[in-house]
């Protein structure tokens, strides 16, 4: 784990002490080598799945593809903000890219603790760089309110966990998650035990975002610079599912009582998020929407506590993660060039921007679970696992997907097709950077399909 944490960490002199011309093209390079370092943590070789494992530090199936993704979103980060901050000052730049490094070192701590107080200061940490990209680098004069609901939502949620595993250290004595899943809670009263299994979800459902307290996301999404939504998108949505399945193992047996609130909750907000998104005229904004949906679909299957549940919500998450990210840079391409997020006034870019348009075309096919895919491997191990659970589900999983499909043919066919508005004249061309960009997220999720146990967890 330190072969990461280290050179990471020295990204932070590299970023003050590169020469002004050669700031991007060091730190790039520098950070897609540890991109690349870290790609043996995909190689599981032990029995007991834990590798590198130490006091503080160690990986397992679970959290290996998210480690990998974190670390291979940075250089990708650094490679779509270079036109955002090219006219800031120098020291701004250095600025901004060492927030990026912390964030990356805030995460593979929370990926990779192996105590769950390390891993609640690590989620909060990540609070602090998220908060200066959207409030300093965000493009419009509402990026403080955005800060404000990601700061005060996060917060309040996670106030009633702190408590939760103070609690659970002072029964337990530990918070190790190596002995988490062979602690007994069901010595606890009732009605206690079941507030205590509420305060330790309330903040990975809040992160993730569970639909009914997903309100911060899109405004965060809609102000944040291009880094800062990629990692909304890609990274940190994906702390609270992985946070849920951690806890899981030490929660009271989940009853059927128990999760059909949630459960049903979440389905309904994949049905609902899914509506939303058909009648945006924001770009950012819709996609910003379809995350919600897809993360509500995550939560179900956590929720359902099976290997196939937990197996489809982990797929689910990374293939998600290069979806929705490449979704967001695909949007920023369009941003830099129109200077405007309406779908309807950056209508018939195919003609100007034919390598673009397959771009958007095969990213929009991802976001609606095109086979063979991982995005419909994980949607499917999901829909069965609920089909398990309750029958019923098939139908609002049934309607989620087919509301999903056709948001996402309405946001390609509104944004590529029909005729270019007489106003888009004089357009810049597009650069090899922005398609290397997209090729870097698009291509991790095709190979996915030759190996999808890569990202499959202890279920494959």
């Amino acid at each position: 784990m330190l072969k990461i944490l280290m050179p990471t960490t020295m990204l932070l002199p590299m970023a003050w002490l590169s020469p002004a011309s050669w700031l991007w093209p060091n730190v790039l390079c520098y950070s897609l080598a540890i991109a690349i370092l870290s790609l043996p943590w995909l190689k599981t070789c032990s029995e007991t799945g834990w590798i590198v494992l130490n006091k503080l530090l160690a990986s397992d199936p679970l959290s290996a593809p998210l480690l990998v993704l974190t670390c291979w979103l940075l250089p990708l980060m650094i490679l779509a903000s270079q036109n955002h901050t090219k006219q800031e000052p120098t020291n701004h730049q250095r600025t901004f890219i060492c927030l990026l490094a912390f964030l990356q070192i805030f995460l593979v701590a929370a990926f990779g603790a192996t105590e769950m107080i390390m891993f609640y200061v690590m989620f909060e940490a990540t609070l602090l760089p998220t908060l200066v990209l959207i409030t300093r680098w965000g493009n419009q004069a509402e990026r403080l309110n955005a800060g404000t609901y990601f700061l005060f939502y996060t917060l309040a949620g996670s106030l009633p966990l702190l408590v939760a595993l103070l609690f659970l250290h002072s029964y337990m004595g530990s918070l190790s998650m190596l002995t988490l899943q062979f602690c007994n809670i069901s010595l606890l009263p009732t009605n206690a035990s079941k507030l205590w299994w509420l305060a330790c979800l309330l903040a990975f459902l809040v992160k993730m975002p569970l639909y009914g307290v997903h309100l911060w996301l899109p405004k965060a999404h809609v102000e944040a610079p291009i880094a800062g939504s990629m990692v909304l998108a890609a990274i940190l949505l994906k702390l609270g599912g992985y946070g849920m399945i951690r806890i899981s193992p030490a929660l009271v047996p989940l009853t059927k009582q128990l999760t059909y609130p949630l459960i049903a909750l979440a389905l309904w907000g994949v049905i609902m998020t899914s509506s939303i998104c058909l009648r945006q005229t924001d770009l950012k904004s819709l996609i910003a929407y379809s995350s919600v949906s897809h993360m509500s679909l995550v939560a179900a299957g956590i929720l359902t506590q099976t290997p196939w549940g937990i197996s489809g919500a982990l797929i689910l998450m990374i293939a998600h993660g290069l979806t929705s990210s490449a979704l967001f840079c695909l949007a920023n391409t369009s941003y830099e060039r129109t200077h405007t997020r309406a779908m309807l006034l950056t209508r018939g870019l195919q003609a100007l921007f034919p390598l673009m348009t397959a771009w958007w075309f095969t990213a929009s096919l991802a976001n609606l679970a095109l086979p063979p895919l991982p995005n419909l491997l994980g949607e499917l191990m999901i829909m069965t696992s609920l089909f398990d659970w309750s029958w019923w589900t098939i139908i609002m999983t049934g309607l989620g997907t087919l509301v999903t499909a056709t948001y996402t043919l309405y946001l390609f066919l509104t944004t590529q097709r029909g005729p270019t508005p007489a106003h888009i004249i004089d357009l810049q061309p597009t650069h090899s950077r922005e398609h290397l960009l997209i090729t870097l997220h698009l291509l991790p999720l095709i190979l996915l399909i030759l190996k999808p146990e890569l990202s499959g967890g202890w279920a494959c």
